[in-house]
């Protein structure tokens, strides 16, 4: 009797340690996004990919507003560094998950600042775009 409570001591005090690092772990600093090339992303992505250097016109009306980065999986930046674009979906009418998040680079600017990132779902994940 007295080996099987100190066994269900012992997997309970590993419980509650596991459950106890489990939002530290949660809330760490990602790595570095996977690396990505362009070519290897759906057609669409390259196509608003270019929209963006060009400074547009984009198709949504929320294209080009700050993204967060609520969730600290890109790189931790200021407010405001990040925007995001839709990346069409063929079949599609609404804006669908796939999204490129452009920051502002060394230069200040999205269009020029040579530092994308792609989702294809909702900002899970993200790889970074190699051009």
């Amino acid at each position: 009797m007295h080996r099987r409570l100190l066994s269900f001591s012992l997997v309970c005090a590993l419980a509650a340690t596991l459950v106890a690092a489990a939002p530290v772990a949660a809330r760490e600093s990602p790595g570095a996004p996977v690396e990505v090339v362009i070519t290897e992303l759906p057609r669409e992505a390259g196509e608003t990919l270019a929209r963006i250097k060009s400074g547009g016109p984009f198709p949504f009306r929320k294209d080009g507003i700050v993204f967060l980065n609520r969730e600290h999986r890109l790189p931790l930046q200021p407010r405001g560094y990040y925007t995001e674009y839709t990346v069409r979906t063929p079949g599609r009418a609404d804006r669908g998950a796939r999204r490129i998040v452009a920051g502002q680079g060394s230069t200040g600017s999205p269009a020029t600042g040579a530092e994308y990132y792609y989702s294809d779902d909702h900002y899970e994940t993200f790889r970074r775009i190699r051009e």
